[in-house]
């Protein structure tokens, strides 16, 4: 029937029982399948991870300059992953580095959420947020 009609029978669903097929001409229907594929991969966000990199001592502009970037990174899409790096004798003072990593989670709570939570890698810490 299909072939007087000038379609192909082609199979839709073959688990179901019985198997539904649909007269249709197979070439127009692999394209449009083709063009929605390529839309979709079009559409779709790429999430990249951004660094910012901090020290213990920074100083208030370079945190807000810092924090701008952020800003600008989370309504992007993207997420950033903050590096707070000790050298010499600020290994002995981490304290510091404590606070400034919890002031940097409250300047960001509006923006952002804490999606891997502060750890230790040797002389860094490493923390990675996610926009909301």
């Amino acid at each position: 029937m299909a072939a007087d009609a000038g379609f192909d029978l082609v199979e839709i669903s073959p688990n179901t029982n019985p198997p539904v097929c649909k007269f249709l001409d197979y070439g127009k229907f692999k394209y449009s399948a083709q063009k929605k594929a390529a839309e979709a991969r079009k559409r779709q966000k790429i999430v990249e991870i951004k660094e910012i990199k901090l020290r213990p001592m920074i100083d208030d502009h370079d945190y807000d300059v810092k924090m701008k970037a952020m800003q600008r990174f989370f309504e992007e899409g993207d997420k950033v992953k903050i590096t707070l790096r000790y050298r010499g004798r600020e290994m002995a003072h981490q304290e510091i580095g404590t606070r400034l990593l919890d002031r940097v989670k409250a300047d960001v709570a509006s923006l952002a959420k804490v999606e891997q939570d502060a750890r230790f890698e040797g002389r860094q810490v490493v923390m990675v947020l996610a926009p909301k």
